[in-house]
């Protein structure tokens, strides 16, 4: 009976023990600030330099196109609770009745703790001058881009959270420092690469950003995702662009049908590099770019040695 009566004792003492360390987990989770952020690149932004303070419920997974998402209850959960929403804009999220703003609005979220990471970013069109004209979201590629972002996100966690700012202050700097370390190897790469291999044929026009900035000839398939991606007039002219210019290789983004580039490749005999380019998102953990400092050098190493086969 005593060893029952010091049995029930001990799981008693342990339970008060469970209780008290998940208050405490608790407490300090609670301590944290709620962010919502719309897409993996921006999440990852967010966690490196909100650190141990932030709290970070990312909308579109891995896989799913950011211009058109579903929001699932749980995101609905999530913001409602949210501290901030942080946002590429640019048309990423297919702003001006797209389904961030009526996600933000169903909610009748606070649009003062909404903040746009590209906000100093100038944006570049699609298809300039046209009934076409659209504006080309993926500026991040850049890795001049992800430097602006990065600042917009540490001014935004001080807006929020003054008591911590030389914390986000500290963590910023640091993050900033790799990304600038990031852009000059980016230009000292291209500079020496000559000018007939610095051409960049993808899948989507999505790499406008960076091929402005580093004075790269860029080709692609389609400009704009639609149904018709990878079309036979497409197709054809992407072929012609390739025979034209003929580059070293060819480039397929980890996130679309190869089928469209293989065909360019088979019509004009341009072989496509065999690791992909990283564009509208990050890898999963397992991959070369996890993160948005890996996925910047990922991308460096992939577009420098196949063009300079």
């Amino acid at each position: 009976m005593d060893l029952i009566k010091r049995i029930s004792g001990v799981l008693i003492a342990l339970l008060i023990l469970t209780g008290c360390s998940s208050d405490s987990a608790d407490e300090e989770q609670n301590d944290k600030l709620k962010i919502t952020s719309t897409f993996s690149i921006m999440t990852d932004i967010v966690e490196a330099i909100g650190g141990d303070h932030v709290e970070v419920h990312n909308l579109v997974p891995l896989g799913t196109d950011p211009h058109e998402y579903d929001p699932k209850p749980e995101d609905i959960q999530f913001l409602t609770k949210s501290d901030a929403l942080f946002y590429n804009g640019l048309n990423l999220e297919g702003e001006n009745g797209g389904w961030l703003d009526k996600f933000i609005s169903s909610i009748n979220y606070d649009e003062n703790k909404v903040f746009r990471a590209t906000e100093e970013v100038e944006p570049m069109y699609l298809a300039s001058g046209t009934k076409d004209e659209e504006i080309n979201p993926h500026s991040f590629i850049d890795p001049n881009v992800g430097i602006k972002m990065a600042e917009a996100v540490e001014q935004a966690l001080i807006e929020i959270d003054a008591d911590n700012s030389d914390y986000y202050k500290k963590r910023a700097e640091e993050y900033i420092s790799e990304l600038k370390d990031i852009e000059a190897e980016y230009r000292e790469t291209f500079e020496n690469i000559p000018d007939e291999k610095r051409i960049l044929v993808a899948s989507e026009f999505a790499f406008q950003y960076l091929t402005e900035q580093y004075d790269i000839q860029e080709g692609y398939i389609w400009a704009i995702d639609t149904e018709d991606n990878g079309s036979p007039q497409q197709i054809k002219d992407a072929t012609e662009f390739v025979k034209q210019h003929n580059p070293p290789v060819l480039f397929v983004e980890s996130n679309v049908d190869r089928r469209p580039m293989e065909a360019v490749s088979k019509e004009s005999g341009v072989p496509i590099y065999e690791k992909p380019l990283y564009s509208d998102e990050i890898g999963n953990r397992d991959s070369e770019a996890s993160t948005y400092i890996e996925y910047l050098r990922y991308n460096l190493k992939v577009l420098s040695d196949g063009m300079n086969r």
